[in-house]
């Protein structure tokens, strides 16, 4: 009988426990919601909600037009104003993988290995008093919680909390003079969205503002129509007689001072006398009458006398 009939069948190695799937073991960031001074866009990035947030700046999850969802990061206004923190949010990007970094923009951001990833805002329409606008980074983002503390972990290096100290401490703590302005880095937003909403500018919006425009333009121009056509009547001047006209006698129309004068002929000047109401045979005179009425007479423009009376 062969040795390996006596003992049975030779035992191999127990296999190995079953993989747990990476998808298992992640924890997802938690998302809280934007808040009123969030701007609504950073570069060309619409902010959806936030996820950390430091002295240095803050993290967002954002997204691009028909993209996929990135972590970005953008500076606070203390540290955007420090040409230090900028140096030291440089380093820590291009220390990153270049498939990591998505994009990224802002003052002093287009130097380094993620250079190419630089979106330049330039054909932006702006003013000469704005301030530079402040640094970002979109970076890729899985939705988990180690993504989130890597945002972190950048935003700490910025102000320096997380720093060791190189020697022993002595004298005054250490404060950065831009530590308290926590409010966010100047942005851009163009084109710009519907009053009172934080949603994309599409170009319903353009083309409803451009007819808005239109109708107002319009409406003003009437306006101005109306405003000059509605002016105080003016009387026309009196229409000067004819020498032919009013040249019979006895007629009520009125005889000129004098006629026009013709070219050539020298001009009367002394003026026509009026004439003297009366003269001309009617019953009334602006001379009094002396002549006192008898019994049976009446004065002129008295009334009669009756007889029987």
């Amino acid at each position: 009988m062969s040795e390996h009939d006596e003992t049975g069948p030779v035992q191999g190695p127990p296999p190995p426990p079953p993989e747990v799937a990476p998808e298992d073991d992640v924890v997802l960031a938690a998302h809280h919601p934007l808040r009123d001074e969030d701007p609504p866009k950073v570069g060309d990035f619409w902010l959806d909600a936030r996820l950390t947030a430091t002295p240095a700046g803050t993290t967002f999850v954002a997204h691009e037009d028909g993209g996929d969802s990135v972590m970005l990061i953008l500076l606070s206004e203390g540290a955007a104003r420090d040409a230090a923190a900028r140096a030291r949010f440089s380093g820590e990007v291009n220390a990153m993988h270049i498939d990591t970094v998505v994009a990224r923009g802002g003052e002093d951001q287009d130097d380094g290995r993620t250079a190419v990833r630089y979106r330049a805002e330039d054909d932006d329409p702006t003013l000469a008093h704005l301030l530079p606008l402040a640094p970002w980074a979109a970076l890729a983002f899985d939705g988990s919680l180690a993504a989130v503390e890597e945002a972190d972990r950048v935003l700490r290096a910025i102000d320096l909390s997380m720093v060791p100290p190189l020697s022993r401490p002595s004298g005054p703590d250490y404060r950065l003079h831009w530590i308290d302005r926590t409010g966010h880095g100047a942005t851009r937003l163009w084109p710009l969205a519907w009053p009172g909403r934080r949603d994309r500018a599409s170009w319903i919006t353009i083309l409803v503002s451009f007819l808005i425009m239109a109708l107002l333009s319009a409406l003003a121009l009437l306006m101005a129509i109306l405003a000059f056509q509605n002016q105080p009547p003016v009387d026309a001047p009196p229409p000067i007689p004819s020498p032919a006209e009013g040249s019979g006698e006895g007629s009520g129309s009125p005889q000129p001072a004098s006629a026009s004068p013709q070219s050539g002929e020298p001009q009367s000047s002394q003026p026509a006398s009026p004439s003297s109401p009366g003269s001309d045979g009617g019953p009334y005179s602006d001379s009094p009458s002396m002549d006192v009425p008898g019994d049976g007479e009446s004065g002129p423009g008295g009334p009669s006398i009756n007889p029987k009376l």
